[in-house]
């Protein structure tokens, strides 16, 4: 099949702007799913809705870890907790637990939630500093609900949101699950192949989709979901991606499904190993896998080698390779092209931030909607919105790698050695010079996130608050327990996981 390009056949159509009636969503999974689900919930009775989708073409369908912004998605849409958890075979995530980063053979978790309690001046970290230095507290993570129950496998929904939590799903399960709630919408779904994208002529804006079958699917709005090769935004409009590999060293990955052997945890594992980390991701049925590594320090072979000997179970799929580049559009809506997931950009799943990046852009998109046409200060206020988010993120994902004591390896020997943004690295040398961690705008890592990694990761900072020094030894030490006292004693009455999923959400029969 021969792919179109700018240049494509192009079909008549007014030039001027008009109302928005009918979006096209190219591409299925979970962006495309997502995307329906949320416009049909949402705009359905002024829209029409249609995502075209290839059976013939497969979806990455790897994303199985999420983070808690998910249930603010779920809840805008009115979709059941019990009900997904149960069609996806979900289970509950409490944080990340990150394995041999800063050395080998020591881990610390990155937890949902908050950690102490933080005074109007100074953040927890502050009087939590001055007690280790008094010999008056105990680890960081000792005062954190979400951080503990992880480490002891509980769970439990707590008055007032008091837990913090995310999920652990089957993406493919996840993609049906929409699509369902998505056609008892209204959305239409056709299958088939993309052959040619049609733009209006002289405008960057499309007209219509070529079906293989010679099907004209036309639109006023387009949703790229096309994966990685941006069938629309990128070999169509000729937007190119910005390459953050000098970064971001890992470039391949590999993902297999495997049986349970044991009780799922509440928690994703992220394993480093000479060349990159390694993913396991616990669901009710099965567990998921994978191998992140830099091409540049480890051959496809000693991959594959690598995660064959490092997973538990029996293996139920073949392995899947990807190929990826570290990038970002330059801009991710042009014309009346929005692009969602892998066609906007790739950051690896390190923090689990996929899916939520798909939900940012709709709920992006749902603030923008451009129901009497398309307007370009909305389209500069969403990329511009769009670069902002994605930085952020990129910054804490190369937090990982650089701020690492190791250097067995010549892949971790590069990443301790390497310039990095300016952003970061302001972020870094605050923090390391006077513990103090501030969030900007609406980023989605709060303070307690990058304290949990440059902490985890082996940054100490220099020196605390004053604010902790107003605070005798008897008094610091009464507010550290109590705290702690306060997070035991939940702890101590929350069931298992494994049994509260189980009495929660059972998994429906495959």
């Amino acid at each position: 099949m021969t792919l179109p390009t700018a240049h494509a056949p192009q079909a008549a159509g007014p030039a001027a702007p008009k109302p928005i009636r009918k979006v096209v969503i190219a591409g299925g999974g979970t962006a495309g799913w997502m995307a329906a689900a949320a416009l049909s919930k949402t705009l359905g009775k002024q829209l029409d809705i249609c995502l075209i989708e290839s059976d013939e073409i497969g979806t990455v369908g790897v994303g199985e870890a999420t983070i808690p912004t998910l249930l603010t998605f779920h809840q805008l849409l009115g979709i059941p907790e019990q009900s997904f958890m149960a069609a996806t075979q979900a289970t509950f995530k409490l944080g990340i637990q990150f394995e041999s980063w800063r050395q080998r053979d020591e881990d610390y978790i990155h937890s949902f939630g908050l950690t102490g309690k933080d005074h109007w001046t100074a953040g927890f970290q502050h009087f939590w500093h001055k007690g280790r230095e008094r010999g008056l507290a105990s680890d960081y993570g000792d005062y954190c609900l979400e951080l503990r129950a992880a480490q002891e496998g509980k769970f439990a929904h707590l008055p007032n949101a008091g837990m913090n939590y995310a999920f652990h799903l089957d993406a493919t399960r996840y993609a049906r699950f929409l699509r369902s709630f998505s056609e008892g919408f209204g959305v239409q779904r056709r299958e088939g192949k993309i052959q040619a994208v049609l733009q209006h002529p002289g405008s960057d804006h499309i007209a219509a989709l070529r079906l293989a079958d010679g099907t004209l699917i036309e639109g006023d709005l387009f949703i790229d979901c096309t994966g990685f090769r941006g069938l629309l935004i990128g070999e169509t409009l000729g937007v190119p991606c910005e390459d953050w590999s000098q970064w971001l060293f890992c470039d391949r990955a590999l993902a297999v499904q495997t049986s349970s052997v044991g009780e799922p945890v509440p928690y994703t594992r992220s394993m480093a190993h000479s060349a990159g980390w390694q993913w396991r991701i616990p669901l009710q049925h099965r567990v998921g896998n994978g191998l992140v590594w830099s091409s540049r320090f480890m051959s496809d072979e000693q991959a594959q080698q690598t995660l064959l000997s490092r997973i538990s179970g029996e293996v139920l799929t073949p392995l899947r390779p990807i190929s990826f580049k570290p990038c970002q559009r330059e801009k991710t809506w042009v014309g009346n092209c929005v692009a969602l997931c892998l066609a906007s950009g790739f950051l690896e799943p390190l923090e689990s931030t996929s899916i939520h990046l798909i939900q940012r852009g709709i709920v992006r998109l749902m603030q923008m909607f451009p129901s009497a046409g398309i307007n370009p200060s909305d389209v500069a206020e969403y990329n511009a919105q769009a670069r902002d988010e994605i930085e952020h993120i990129r910054d804490f994902i190369i937090l990982h790698y650089k701020v690492t004591q190791r250097d067995d390896t010549p892949f971790w020997q590069a990443c301790r050695d390497m310039s990095v943004p300016p952003s970061l690295q302001h972020r870094i040398e605050l923090f390391q010079e006077t513990g103090r961690v501030f969030r900007k705008g609406n980023e989605l890592f709060a303070e307690n996130s990058w304290i949990q990694v440059m902490l985890g990761q082996g940054i100490w900072p220099q020196q605390h608050h004053p604010s902790a020094d107003l605070m005798g030894d008897e008094e610091l030490q009464h507010f550290l327990q109590s705290i702690r006292q306060n997070v035991e004693g939940t702890l101590a009455q929350l069931p298992t996981h494994q049994a509260y999923v189980k009495r929660y959400c059972p998994a429906m029969a495959p």
